[in-house]
C-alpha cells in the first residue's frame, strides 16, 4: 500500500505559534507574524513538490484568501504538485464552478483535485447571501455536484431541481483527466451526498475507533450505490528527533495562549453547526473546564494525537505529536484501519514541512507506505535515516 501525502497552505497568513480562523471564525479572525505573499506560498509549494507530496490543500473561507485565484497564481511558481481546492457549491453556479475547473486543467493538466465544503457555518453563508438551512445545502450540493459530474462527461445538462434551475448547459472543453471530489462531512445529512459523490471522503482527526467508525458508516453507504470511495484525513503534526523534543514543541504553543484568546475563540466555535466542529471542541472540553489545558499532555486524546491546535483554531483541531518514528508509527495505523490520504500541516507551514519530509517520510518508505521520487545516489537515498529508534 502506497500512501497519498498532501501538505497545506495557509492563505491567511502563518506562524511560529497557532493561528487562528477556520470553521466558525469571523473574517479576519485569522492573523499570522508572515504574509501569506506569493512569494512564501511559493516556497511551501516547492517543498512540498520537492519531497514528493501530491498535493497541497487550499482552505475557503471569509477568513482566509480565495482558493481558486491563490492557486492559479501557484501553478505558475510550480512544476507537479496539484492544489486541493477547497469551494463552497451555492455560492456559485455548478456551471461555473465546472467551467473554473476544465479552465484550471487546461492550464495545469492533472493538477487540480476539488475540496467540496458545504458549509457549516450559517452565520457565515448568510454574508455570502446563502440562507439556506444545513440540511438544504447537503440537499443543493448533492444537485450541484450531479449538474457538474454531468458536464465534465461532455452532456449538454438542464436539471429542474429543488434548489438549482438549469437549462442547456455544457462547456467548451472538458477536463481531462476529470478533477477527483474530496467530501468530508459527519452529520446525518452529508453522508448520503458524501457516499453519492465523493471520490475521497475526508475526516478530522479523532482517534482510531471513531475515525474507523466513520469509515465504515461512509463505506456502507456507498457500497449500497455500488461505489468505492478511497478515505483520507485531515492532521497538524509536530515531529522531531525525539518525542521529547516534539512535545516541549507543543507545549511551547500553549504557553503562548491567553485564557482570553481561548474562551474567545471556543465562544465563536460553539456557533458552528458542523458536526465534526463540535467533535473537534469535545476532544479538549473536558480539559478546558478543568484548567489542565496548558499541560500538552492533558490533551492527549488517544497516542500521540493531540487536541491543542483545536483550542483556537476552527476545523481541523488534532495534531500528531512525537519523534519521527512515532508519527510514522500512527500514520501507520490510520492506514491500516483504511485511510489513503493524508492532508498534513505544522506551524510554520515551512519549518514543519522539513521536519516531516526529512523525519518521518524516510521511515515511512523503509516501511514501504511512501513511495520517495527524490533522486537517489549510487541506490542510496540520503534521506534515509541510518538508525530507525525513536
Amino acid at each position: 500500500m502506497t500512501l497519498t501525502l498532501h501538505w497545506f497552505l495557509p492563505t491567511y497568513g502563518d506562524s511560529r505559534y497557532i493561528v487562528g480562523g477556520g470553521h466558525g471564525q469571523l473574517a479576519g479572525a485569522a492573523a499570522g507574524d508572515r504574509r501569506a505573499s506569493i512569494g512564501y506560498l511559493s516556497s511551501i509549494v516547492r517543498a512540498a513538490e520537492e519531497f514528493g507530496f501530491t498535493g497541497a490543500l487550499t482552505p475557503t473561507g471569509a477568513w482566509c484568501e480565495d482558493a481558486w485565484l491563490t492557486t492559479a497564481m501557484l501553478a505558475r511558481e510550480s512544476e507537479r504538485l496539484a492544489f486541493l481546492v477547497a469551494f463552497r457549491p451555492g455560492l456559485i453556479s455548478p456551471t461555473l464552478a465546472a467551467q473554473m475547473a476544465a479552465t484550471f486543467s487546461a492550464h495545469a493538466p492533472g493538477r487540480l483535485l476539488l475540496n467540496v465544503v458545504t458549509g457549516g457555518e450559517a452565520h457565515e453563508q448568510r454574508a455570502y447571501g446563502d440562507h439556506l438551512s444545513k440540511d438544504e445545502r447537503y440537499a443543493r450540493c448533492d444537485e450541484f455536484l450531479s449538474v457538474v459530474r454531468r458536464l465534465w462527461s461532455g452532456e449538454t445538462v438542464t436539471h429542474r431541481g429543488t434548489h438549482l434551475d438549469i437549462d442547456a448547459a455544457s462547456l467548451p472543453t472538458v477536463p481531462d483527466p476529470v478533477p477527483p471530489l474530496y467530501f468530508g462531512g459527519s452529520s446525518p445529512a452529508a453522508g448520503p451526498v458524501a457516499a453519492e459523490h465523493a471520490d475521497v471522503y475526508l475526516t478530522w482527526g479523532e482517534p482510531a475507533d471513531a475515525v474507523a467508525a466513520k469509515i465504515d458508516w461512509i463505506r456502507g453507504l456507498a457500497a449500497e450505490r455500488g461505489r468505492k470511495p478511497r478515505f483520507g484525513i485531515r492532521l497538524h503534526v509536530i515531529s522531531r528527533d525525539t518525542s521529547e523534543e516534539a512535545w516541549s514543541q507543543a507545549g511551547r504553543l500553549v504557553e503562548a495562549l491567553g485564557e482570553d484568546t481561548v474562551a474567545g475563540a471556543q465562544a465563536s466555535l460553539a456557533r458552528s453547526e458542523s458536526t465534526g466542529q463540535r467533535r473537534m471542541r469535545e476532544l479538549h472540553e473536558a480539559s478546558r473546564a478543568d484548567g489542565t489545558w496548558r499541560d500538552p499532555h492533558a490533551l492527549e486524546v488517544a497516542p500521540n494525537l493531540w487536541a491543542g491546535v483545536g483550542l483556537v483554531r476552527g476545523g481541523a483541531g488534532t495534531a500528531l505529536v512525537g519523534s519521527h518514528a512515532e508519527v510514522a508509527d500512527r500514520i501507520a495505523e490510520y492506514a491500516e484501519i483504511g485511510i489513503d490520504e493524508f492532508v498534513l500541516s505544522g506551524y510554520p507551514h515551512l519549518e514543519e514541512l522539513y521536519w516531516f519530509g526529512e523525519g518521518v517520510l524516510p521511515r515511512l518508505v523503509q516501511r514501504g507506505l511512501f513511495h520517495d521520487t527524490r533522486a537517489t545516489v549510487a541506490g542510496h537515498n540520503a534521506f534515509l535515516p541510518k538508525e530507525t529508534s525513536a
